[in-house]
């Protein structure tokens, strides 16, 4: 098949964030099938496309709200404001209706489209949907936002996302009903959309890199704990602020607890062993430099990246279960608790182990290999819908409303946050 892969930023050559990361395997998995992929989209500055060919960029763009001036983001906002979209997609706008659809008809005749996210398929839905499309959902961003709004620290900031939620809910109602199917990263998320579309979803399983790298030489940890993460990103914030708050406190004082990655504020922590390390220069090699892992994710949809790549990597970790979405298989290193007092106890007995020599790190080439061929089983069967016309079924209250499901939070919107690694989406 030829296939066009529409994303707000386009797949790159060293993917670090959450959204750049599900973006790369994607499209690793589609070539690994035999496609031929054409990929549209924006190049953030400072990055470099991802190998292959088949780009064929709108531009370079800063999409990171905290590497922009408030110039930038007003502008941004006046945009959502007079085109009546969201603020993501607000930022997408740069290249013009026009200038998409030349691109889209310079590269048929293709079998479809896959719409990654909800940030560029929404800017120009009505030039999109003109095609077979297949979404690939990597969180419910409406309910992203309605959660936002619910813990944002000042008015406006609550209105703005409010504001988000409302423009958000139609867009990805219309994007899954003109699907010929929907990926998702999790199982929660599947219903996200409403059970009138839950039959042409699927979840798509994922792998950090295509290939994994050789095995490092294990070395004594520098760390008992290392968290690394992009704790701007709301999610990610409320689960340190939990583990920061309930579980340090439980902590021995002579445990050492490195956190790594950007941090607006570093919080006051009484604990003697905590450092907070900023931004490292290579955020594997920090993991590796842990002992432990914890895996401290408290809410939201879609698949965990630190998840995966902990696994992959093979470090001992203790997980809550919001950190496991996605996950099938547990490796016999992980273990799972959700009350704080277990999951210090459970910390503790791990780094014991680790300095027994009773405890180590696993092989992740099992688990690796086992997601990479459930990824590509996926990407096989919903890409066979590009053969059947989509159901077009009608979005009703009685049919698939989200009023009627019980929703876990999902993660932050594209317009206000960052995401894993340091990427705004």
């Amino acid at each position: 098949m030829h296939l066009v892969f529409v994303s707000s930023l386009v797949p790159v050559e060293n993917p670090s964030s959450g959204f750049d990361i599900a973006n790369r395997a994607v499209l690793d998995g589609l070539r690994a099938l035999g496609h031929r992929v054409s990929v549209i989209g924006y190049l953030q500055p400072g990055q470099a496309v991802a190998p292959g060919g088949g780009m064929h960029l709108l531009g370079e763009l800063e999409v990171t709200n905290a590497k922009v001036g408030m110039g930038t983001k007003l502008r941004w906002l006046a945009t959502a404001i007079l085109n009546r979209t969201t603020l993501s997609s607000a930022k997408m706008l740069q290249a013009g209706r026009t200038h998409v659809e030349t691109l889209l008809r310079d590269l048929q005749p293709f079998d479809g489209i896959i719409l990654n996210s909800v940030q560029l398929p929404g800017a120009f839905t009505a030039a999109f949907q003109k095609h077979p499309t297949i979404y690939v959902a990597h969180n419910v961003e409406a309910d992203s936002a309605l959660e936002n709004a619910a813990t944002a620290s000042g008015r406006l900031e609550r209105l703005l996302f409010k504001r988000e939620a409302r423009h958000l809910e139609p867009v990805e109602r219309q994007l899954t009903q003109g699907a010929a199917a929907i990926w998702t990263f999790a199982e929660a998320d599947r219903f996200g959309f409403g059970y009138a579309v839950s039959d042409r979803a699927a979840v798509l399983p994922l792998v950090t890199r295509w290939n994994l790298p050789e095995s490092h030489v294990e070395k004594v940890p520098e760390y008992d704990l290392a968290l690394i993460g992009t704790w701007s990103w709301q999610a990610n914030r409320i689960g340190l602020d939990w583990f920061l708050s309930e579980v340090v406190p439980l902590l021995p004082a002579g445990m050492s607890i490195g956190i790594a990655g950007q941090l607006p504020a570093v919080p006051a922590v009484s604990h003697p062993g905590i450092r907070f390390l900023g931004r490292v220069p290579d955020a594997r090699a920090f993991v590796e430099a842990g002992a432990v892992v914890p895996l401290i994710s408290r809410g939201g949809t879609g698949v965990q990246l630190k998840t995966i790549e902990t696994f992959e990597l093979g470090m001992p970790s203790v997980a809550t279960r919001a950190s496991l979405r996605g996950i099938g298989t547990l490796p016999g290193n992980c273990a799972v608790a959700d009350d704080p007092a277990d999951f210090a106890r459970l910390l503790v007995e791990k780094v014991a182990q680790i300095r027994a020599g009773t405890c180590q790190r696993s092989s992740g080439a099992d688990f690796h290999r086992a997601q990479k061929a459930r990824l590509l089983a996926v990407l096989e069967q919903g890409l066979s819908r590009f053969a059947k016309p989509a159901t077009g079924l009608a979005f009703s209250r009685e049919q698939g409303d989200r009023s009627s499901i019980t929703m876990k939070p999902a993660s932050v919107p594209y317009g206000f946050a960052v995401h894993e690694g340091g990427q705004s989406r």
